[in-house]
């Protein structure tokens, strides 16, 4: 089912380790390298070292740029279920 949407992922390392990253897993979506960690900062992701670094967060944002759904995790683990994640998908105009 297309879903009109798109996955981008952030990580913490630099570009070129991301690309290399990116190439060797064969990931099939957008990676961006946020080395500095400022997008991360703008939507509130926690960075915790204790934690193995970034804790995951997702968001969807619709065209209009609005968070319509996220999910800030409690640690490596806590990430949303995908049937959530396509419910919301389902549900946007």
């Amino acid at each position: 089912m297309d879903r009109n949407a798109e996955i981008i992922a952030l990580g913490p390392d630099g570009p070129n380790a991301f690309k290399k990253y990116w190439a060797k897993e064969k990931i099939p979506f957008i990676g961006l390298a946020d080395i500095h960690s400022k997008v991360a900062r703008q939507y509130y992701q926690e960075v915790n070292l204790i934690k193995a670094g970034r804790i995951p967060a997702l968001m969807i944002i619709d065209l209009q740029g609005r968070i319509v759904y996220s999910h800030y995790g409690d640690s490596m683990r806590d990430i949303p279920p995908n049937t959530e994640v396509f419910k919301v998908l389902d549900e946007m105009p």
